[in-house]
């Protein structure tokens, strides 16, 4: 597929996150970007909504990330950014309500982790197709929530 040709399956439109990860320049960053309107709509039913959201963006990524990845023999494809939803939807669970106070941190933490990939994150990488694709940005999101959530306790973020 050629970036900004039209998606061919449903797997492309879910793992680009509906055209994010076509973006000329930073992909990961506008998919990260495109997780915002989603957890707005899940954001209402607190941690559990978003936490099941979470879970189902994660398991379906990482059927659509295999797909994808197979399809342009690339185990790391750049158009596929959703892996960066779930890691961003994970990165906002301590958050019992909608802030864009919150989500402009979380969104600048999450791609912080994302990028330099500190330890454990990078390892799971090794995993074997979409599960290698879609878990380091999930471990990027655990470890930004365990921050915001500690930003939270602290009374930086409500």
């Amino acid at each position: 597929m050629i970036r900004g040709s039209v998606p061919r399956s449903t797997a492309w439109v879910v793992a680009t996150w509906f055209g994010c990860g076509l973006a000329p320049k930073a992909p990961g960053t506008v998919g990260t970007l495109g997780a915002i309107p989603l957890y707005w709509l899940v954001a209402r039913w607190g941690p559990p909504g978003v936490g099941a959201t979470a879970l189902g963006v994660t398991l379906v990524g990482v059927w659509a990330a295999s797909q994808v990845a197979r399809e342009l023999g690339n185990e790391d494809p750049q158009v596929v950014v959703v892996d960066e939803v779930a890691g961003m939807l994970i990165t906002m669970l301590p958050m019992a309500a909608w802030s864009w106070r919150a989500v402009a941190v979380g969104v600048v933490l999450f791609r912080l982790l994302d990028i330099t990939k500190p330890w454990p994150i990078r390892a799971f990488e090794r995993l074997p197709g979409g599960w290698g694709v879609v878990m380091d940005d999930v471990a990027a999101g655990v470890i930004g929530a365990g921050v915001m959530a500690a930003l939270r306790v602290t009374g930086v973020l409500a």
